[in-house]
């Protein structure tokens, strides 16, 4: 499994629902989750391994180091299907990295706090509500989801800005 980089245009596909009991997502779900932590993310989005259903891996709890020094994971969640059913009225800054944009953090607005409707790695309806780092992170994988990055959310100037930044950073 491999992550795509912006601009490839997978990132940009809005995916399709996840059919209630596909035995791959399981596979897809762990695969997702091992590229996460090896790319030392904190979500991961189905486009962004080139696959295009509507599955997302969560993991805002690091809490413990192993031997090396290394961050392990203490809780990974598994949305499909996921969406925002209720949401604060206020809006608030949060400066946001992403594993397809590697070495940009672009400043962006996101609800203070959001209310996901899913089904979980065992098919079970469940609801999230998140503010802070879960909040910000669930708002950012729906939006891959829906085919929309960083960039995009961005206000034009911060756009403009994020692009430079990255053409910049990889020799475009």
């Amino acid at each position: 499994m491999r992550v795509y980089t912006f601009p490839d245009p997978v990132l940009h596909e809005i995916c399709e629902p996840v059919e209630v009991g596909d035995k791959a997502m399981a596979r897809h779900a762990k695969s997702m989750l091992k590229q996460m932590y090896k790319s030392d993310g904190v979500g991961l989005a189905g486009p962004q391994v080139g696959l295009l259903k509507r599955i997302v891996v969560i993991d805002t709890d690091y809490v413990t180091e192993d031997e090396d020094g290394n961050l392990l994971p203490s809780r990974s969640l598994v949305l499909i299907n996921p969406e925002i059913v209720d949401h604060s009225e206020e809006q608030i800054p949060s400066k946001e990295g992403c594993i397809s944009l590697p070495g940009l953090s672009v400043d962006v607005k996101r609800w203070e706090w959001v209310k996901v409707k899913c089904l979980d790695a065992d098919y079970n309806e469940v609801e999230h509500v998140g503010d802070g780092l879960f909040g910000v992170c669930m708002q950012h994988e729906i939006d891959h989801l829906d085919g929309m990055t960083l960039i995009e959310r961005a206000d034009p100037i911060a756009r403009l800005k994020a692009l430079r930044e990255y053409q910049s950073a990889n020799g475009q």
